[in-house]
């Protein structure tokens, strides 16, 4: 499994509501962190590939969005930012970070 996270290190609801955390659990579990700062051309190219194909895309799309990949290789959108408040997206990730998705066996 992967953990993928589309971010930009100007966006608070990523730096640090997002990112540590999910580090912290990628390492938790013992799994890759992949992530991609939308302020790098070539993190945003598969950025937008991911939200494009499997998150919530629009133009101006929300970040964070967390995407979980299987050893299949399936992918699965599990998480977007709340543009509302911060303080959503924080509760919104520390809600998934403690689901049985993201549990180690």
């Amino acid at each position: 499994m992967a953990i993928h996270l589309a971010y930009a290190n100007w966006c608070p609801h990523c730096v640090p509501t997002a990112v540590e955390p999910v580090e912290r659990k990628a390492q938790e579990l013992g799994v890759a962190c992949r992530l991609y700062d939308l302020d790098d051309s070539t993190a945003l190219k598969k950025a937008d590939e991911l939200v494009k194909d499997y998150g919530d895309w629009s133009d101006d799309y929300l970040i964070p969005q967390i995407f979980l990949e299987y050893d299949t290789g399936d992918i699965r959108h599990v998480f977007t930012g709340y543009s509302e408040d911060v303080q959503l997206t924080r509760r919104g990730l520390n809600s998934l970070l403690a689901s049985p998705l993201l549990k180690s066996k």
